[in-house]
């Protein structure tokens, strides 16, 4: 069994790999084809993890809606919704946010981007979670999760979180939907800074969902791990 959570990378992006306009903000991308292939992600985890920038600008996760799938995971006993795992340095997030008021458990990986000033003991639970977890390293806190019992995480961003986890090889899959825009300016999805050189992916789906969307699901190449993330 292994001791890692499986993590897939769920993305929609534009056609030159941006997230985002050029002055930022939500670029509203995906179509009813992404959102359907992004429930039946979120049905296969047992964790989705988010940026605390990500949740400050949606103000709300991605949650399931749709009755089959929440019917499956009532069959096998799981909850409704993934649990939702916010990386934060901070901790500090405005009460009102709707995520606050959403149907699903809330976990805060507090010092997730590795601030190695931050004392050890986690301290008091932060309003609004229920759960708060210490982060110092992806190599520590990845095994903890999973003996917390998330074995299968997706991951929705944003962008530095995903450069982290990419950077260190913890990403076992990508779930990319291509949609039929350009976005142009310098909010990729990737820094190019990020990956280890040579990482490889193999390509294990690619379907069209409408609207011109295009889903393209890669698979990083065994041995990957020990190569490039220890």
């Amino acid at each position: 069994m292994s001791l890692l959570p499986e993590l897939r990378l769920v993305l929609a992006i534009s056609l030159d790999g941006k997230l985002a306009p050029p002055a930022g903000g939500a670029a509203q991308l995906g179509g009813r084809g992404d959102r359907r292939v992004l429930e039946e992600a979120l049905a296969w985890a047992d964790g989705c993890l988010i940026g605390a920038r990500t949740l400050r600008l949606h103000r709300s996760t991605c949650l399931i809606h749709r009755p089959e799938l929440l019917q499956a995971r009532q069959q096998a006993q799981r909850s409704p919704q993934p649990i939702a795992l916010v990386a934060s340095r901070s901790g500090a997030f405005e009460a009102a946010l709707p995520f606050f008021e959403q149907p699903l458990q809330r976990w805060l990986l507090l010092g997730a981007e590795a601030d190695p000033a931050r004392p050890s003991d986690p301290g008091p639970l932060t309003p609004g979670f229920d759960r708060r977890f210490m982060v110092r390293t992806w190599a520590s806190s990845l095994p903890e999760l999973r003996r917390l019992g998330l074995e299968r995480l997706v991951l929705l961003g944003g962008a530095e979180l995903a450069a982290s986890l990419l950077a260190g090889a913890w990403v076992d899959e990508l779930q990319l939907t291509l949609c039929p825009v350009l976005l142009g300016g310098g909010h990729g999805w990737c820094p190019a800074p990020a990956l280890p050189p040579g990482t490889g992916w193999d390509l294990e789906e690619h379907r069209a969902l409408g609207g011109g969307e295009l889903l393209l699901r890669y698979r990083r190449r065994p041995g990957e791990h020990q190569a490039n993330g220890g």
